[in-house]
C-alpha cells in the first residue's frame, strides 16, 4: 500500500525512458534582481531584472522585467525591456515591449506600439519554390528591357566573345578623339 515500487503504474515511452512531464514555470518576482546566467529547460516568467544570459525553452518577460544580456529560446514573449540579442524560434513583442539589440528569428510578431531598434533577421529562410533556372534582365540596345534565363545569357555571352576581342585587337593601336557632345540649343549659324 505504502511501498515505493509499483509494477502495475511504470510511466516510461517506447524507447524505455521515463516520462517527463511538464513542470511549472519558473517565476522571479518584480523585487528580484539576478545577476549571472540563467538556464532552464522548461518555461521561464521574468518580472524582476536580470543582468546576464537567458537559456530557456520558453520565456515570458512581463512589464516590470528589465533584461540586460542574450537570450536564447524556443518561444520569447516580451511585454518589458530587453537590452541585448534575442535568438528564438518564435518571437512575440506586446504593445509594452521595450527591445534594444538584434532580433534572429524564424517567425516574429510585433505589436502596435512595440519598440525596437536594432537589426531584425529572420533565420533559416525556407527555399524560394521557383525553378533553380536564374532569370537576368537584360536591356537590349533599343532600352526596352527584356528577361532571358541564364543559359541564354551565357550562350549570348560565348558568341559574342570573339567578335568583341578581335575588335579590341583590331583597335588597340588606334587613338580616338574625345569630342564632347554639342547642344544643339546653344550653337548658333553664323
Amino acid at each position: 500500500m505504502f511501498s515505493k515500487s509499483k509494477k502495475g503504474n511504470s510511466q516510461n515511452n517506447a524507447d524505455g525512458t521515463p516520462v517527463v512531464k511538464p513542470s511549472v514555470p519558473s517565476i522571479m518576482s518584480a523585487d528580484l534582481v539576478v545577476t549571472g546566467d540563467i538556464v532552464s529547460e522548461g518555461e521561464v516568467q521574468i518580472d524582476g531584472e536580470v543582468i546576464g544570459d537567458i537559456k530557456s525553452n520558453v520565456l515570458l518577460v512581463g512589464t516590470s522585467a528589465k533584461i540586460t544580456g542574450e537570450i536564447f529560446a524556443n518561444t520569447i514573449r516580451i511585454h518589458g525591456s530587453v537590452y541585448g540579442t534575442i535568438k528564438a524560434k518564435t518571437v512575440h513583442l506586446a504593445k509594452t515591449a521595450h527591445v534594444v539589440g538584434d532580433v534572429l528569428h524564424e517567425n516574429l510578431s510585433i505589436d502596435e506600439g512595440a519598440f525596437i531598434e536594432g537589426h531584425i533577421t529572420r533565420m533559416n529562410e525556407p527555399a524560394p519554390a521557383v525553378s533553380d533556372e536564374r532569370v537576368n534582365l537584360v536591356v537590349n540596345k533599343t532600352g526596352q528591357p527584356s528577361a532571358q534565363s541564364a543559359a541564354q545569357a551565357s550562350a549570348q555571352v560565348k558568341a559574342t566573345a570573339p567578335t568583341a576581342q578581335a575588335t579590341t585587337a583590331a583597335n588597340a593601336g588606334a587613338v580616338k578623339p574625345v569630342t564632347p557632345p554639342v547642344d544643339k540649343k546653344t550653337v548658333r549659324a553664323t
